[in-house]
């Protein structure tokens, strides 16, 4: 079954030099992207050779990442860096939605984490160059996209992984080269086109059925996560909430009108960028809020409150 779609969607895979996302870098990024109407899907790889900004050096590949991708280090000493292809991979991801296998959970922050990083080192640099690609790479929000995460729609219907999800739905023979980020890419867009295949009636033993939508797909997705590491979720009540540590529970919004000290030892942590980002761009609207708040006038329970709590004596 081809994909319902009205905008285009970005399938999408990554290989690291490790899964420690603030101190890892991407080695291999591959997207297939399935367009409104179009059968055939568009596909670009890059490899990219990981690249520390802060110690102007390339970044070593773990062992057990090259037990895992068969990428070593000097594999890749010809390869552009990221920030070299970060204006082209902006422009694949712009105006589609997204998809992957565990993408949301790990692939989908790596990626994110990259863009921070060129952000930072163009902000740094005052030339022409840095301030086009800070441009293009700025306008591109992955919070943004809906992501449908097959993984999570295989494991609410068959719990497996890729290589058994393949057989599953594919025909029965694993594909070749696994753990490439092309062939695992190409991989997951054949499985989700055939989940939509084999859940498309309800049966017997199944009453759930998938939606040939990608609004419907991206709800296998879950919590709605503020930032990717999933520091902060978004509540139903639309407030943003801290999802670890001693403030697991509380809104940002408490937190930071109790403790703001809070919202500093979070920029000084060992935290992603992304999750540093979230947290100054709430900090700044709280900031903000107060400020707007302060200027306009007191309202009539505002002022009964007042009133209340001081037994009628303001002084």
């Amino acid at each position: 079954m081809d994909l319902n779609l009205t905008r285009p969607l970005l399938f999408f895979d990554i290989e690291s030099t490790g899964l420690n996302i603030p101190t890892d870098s991407i080695i291999e990024l591959s997207f297939v992207k399935a367009f409104p109407g179009k059968h055939d899907p568009e596909i670009k790889t890059w490899k990219i050779r990981p690249w520390d900004y802060e110690n102007n050096c390339q970044r070593h590949i773990s062992e057990d990442a090259s037990k895992v991708n068969g990428v070593h280090d000097e594999d890749l000493k010809g390869c552009p860096l990221f920030i070299k292809v970060a204006g082209e991979i902006a422009e694949w991801l712009r105006d589609s939605d997204l998809a992957g296998f565990n993408s949301a959970k790990f692939d989908l922050p790596m990626l994110a984490e990259e863009f921070e990083r060129v952000k930072q080192y163009c902000r740094r640099r005052d030339s022409q160059e840095a301030r086009e690609l800070l441009e293009k790479i700025e306008s591109i929000n992955l919070h943004e996209p809906l992501m449908v995460d097959v993984q999570n729609i295989y494991h609410a219907m068959e719990p497996r992984n890729l290589r058994a999800a393949y057989r599953f739905y594919c025909g029965g023979e694993d594909f070749e080269n696994a753990h490439a980020a092309e062939a695992d890419t190409l991989a997951t867009f054949e499985v989700l086109k055939a989940q939509l295949d084999r859940y498309k009636e309800p049966d017997k033993y199944r009453e759930q059925v998938l939606k040939n939508d990608v609004k419907a797909l991206s709800s296998f997705v879950g919590r709605k996560y503020v930032d990717f590491s999933g520091h902060l979720i978004l509540g139903d009540d639309g407030e943003v909430y801290i999802n670890f540590g001693k403030h697991k529970g509380k809104t940002a919004r408490e937190v930071w009108k109790t403790e703001a000290s809070y919202f500093k030892w979070i920029q000084d942590g060992s935290f992603t960028l992304d999750t540093k980002a979230q947290f100054a761009r709430l900090a700044e609207q709280f900031k903000e809020e107060r400020a707007s708040a302060a200027k306009r006038p007191a309202t009539a329970d505002e002022l009964q409150n007042l009133k209340d709590k001081f037994n009628g004596k303001l002084f």
